[in-house]
């Protein structure tokens, strides 16, 4: 596991790459050292750095401060780790994205975006690509209840559109996955907003209870599925607005609940000190329960890689976070970490590489399918 210090303020757009190389380890660290703690000396000059947890939707470790909360669209591997800036970065695992072992990171800022506010929230369209004709475009959630679409060019092109109709914390959001047209998202207001580009609100679902998890179907964009804080998880028909299936956790609160993409009847959440998954053409209850953490559980995500694999976490404590990877085929968990004040949980698109956020750095860990 690498380790880098940073104070880092700005999410960066840039472009890394993960060797099998260890003699370019000492200096490519040695070079990111160097970087973050001018940028923290700078920084830290101009205000003190306050305390927000890393959140992760990635594809590979990296190093960010505690201070920033990150992102990665995982089909083409880029994160961000942003507080009042982004750093967006792009990342390459060689030789072979099969291969299992990765041993140093490289990676080429390209783009520093401002954003006013600290950031609760962060999803990638499906639009965004680093072809010929760049396009960047995702969407944030910050703390004064409104999503801000970004989209850039990566040269003079740079947008910011703001969408206001969310009247308490957005717990999280998440484009429309086949065009990425439209946006979803969940707030602690009840309420499940799906927007379009153009910052229009299209459709409004009252919920019962906090929104806490939005998922969308990969393939059927009139098809979502929204977890809610007091147990149950629904899936809606956007056309009539109507609710069509829901299921039952039979406790509270569900903290999180993913939709696995590669097997749609099946879904996954955790509630209390418990991971459920359900076959929703069996039975609107779990068809498994099994205890995962002592400290109560805070998130769920399936493996991209293997319908059968998933990961948990466990609340963030004043020493460590636990971290889980479960397989439904074996009784016990297939592997157990822990990070500093760990947050945020992802999976990379292809290999069964999990990534969590810590303190001031991120870590992963590669499972045996």
């Amino acid at each position: 596991m690498y380790s880098l210090s940073s104070g880092l303020r700005t999410l960066v757009l840039g472009h890394t790459a993960c060797r099998r190389t260890l003699a370019a380890v000492p200096v490519t660290q040695w070079l990111v050292r160097t970087m973050f703690m001018w940028w923290s000396s700078v920084l830290s000059a101009l205000e003190p750095l306050p305390l927000f947890w890393p959140m992760v939707e990635t594809s590979m470790w990296w190093w960010a401060p505690a201070s920033s909360r990150l992102e990665m669209q995982l089909h083409t591997t880029w994160f961000m780790c942003c507080t009042a800036y982004f750093f967006l970065y792009k990342t390459h695992l060689f030789p072979q994205e099969e291969d299992m072992e990765i041993e140093g990171v490289e990676f080429n800022v390209l783009r520093a975006f401002h954003h006013e506010l600290r950031v609760d929230a962060l999803a990638w369209s499906p639009e965004s690509r680093l072809d010929r004709i760049p396009t960047i475009r995702f969407c944030t959630a910050a703390a004064d209840r409104r999503l801000r679409l970004l989209t850039s060019d990566l040269q003079d092109r740079h947008e910011v559109k703001v969408m206001e109709g969310h009247t308490s914390y957005i717990n999280h959001l998440v484009f429309e996955p086949t065009e990425g047209k439209q946006i979803a998202s969940v707030s602690d207001d009840h309420t499940c907003r799906v927007w379009d580009l153009d910052g229009n609100e299209s459709t409004t679902l009252r919920l019962r209870s906090p929104g806490i998890s939005v998922c969308w179907h990969p393939e059927e964009v009139f098809k979502l599925m929204v977890a809610e804080k007091k147990g149950t998880i629904r899936f809606y028909d956007l056309v009539t607005q109507q609710a069509i299936l829901s299921l039952d956790c039979g406790q509270s609160p569900l903290m999180s609940a993913d939709w696995c993409l590669t097997n749609t009847i099946k879904v996954g959440a955790v509630a209390g000190n418990d991971w459920l998954i359900w076959d929703i053409t069996r039975s609107s209850y779990p068809q498994e329960k099994r205890p995962a953490h002592i400290d109560k559980a805070r998130l769920f995500k399936w493996s991209r890689a293997n319908e059968n694999l998933f990961a948990t976490t466990g609340c963030p404590g004043k020493i460590s976070s636990q971290l889980l990877i479960h397989h439904l085929g074996h009784p016990q968990p297939v592997m157990i970490g822990s990070v500093p004040v760990g947050s945020g949980l992802s999976w990379h698109r292809t290999l069964p590489l999990c990534v969590i956020g810590g303190d001031r750095k991120l870590c992963f860990w590669m499972t045996e399918m």
